[in-house]
């Protein structure tokens, strides 16, 4: 029996098109960062690039499924590369994009404002 791998395009990945997103820079923006695990491996990565498996170590509860999915959409959104060197056994990185870093300042302010938001329900 053969067996072979299916790889998704990276166009599978893209956002859906919604028209309020053409119009709200504020909805363009949470599309790209929203999901379980995307402001998590955006603050993994604001440390430098990182392989699968480190990333995966620092997310605890991820799946390996969930994991390449979020990674994927962000590589489809710009805001993360995946680069792929010729090594055997093969190396993957993934890293910010000069766009994804364009992402820090606000993540920072989400981080103070989701403190401070924290801090008034105790």
């Amino acid at each position: 029996m053969l067996f072979t791998r299916i790889v998704k395009k990276l166009s599978n990945y893209a956002q859906p098109i919604d028209p309020l997103r053409r119009v709200c820079p504020v909805r363009a923006a949470l599309d790209v960062i929203r999901g379980r695990w995307k402001p998590s491996i955006l603050f993994v990565l604001s440390t430098g690039p990182a392989r699968f498996g480190d990333i995966q170590s620092q997310l605890a509860g991820v799946t390996a499924q969930a994991l390449t999915v979020q990674l994927r959409q962000l590589e489809a959104d710009g805001v993360v590369i995946r680069t792929v060197y010729p090594e055997v056994p093969a190396r993957v990185e993934y890293q910010l994009s000069e766009h994804g870093l364009g992402l820090s300042g606000l993540m920072d302010q989400l981080e103070i404002w989701g403190r401070d938001y924290l801090n008034r329900q105790t």
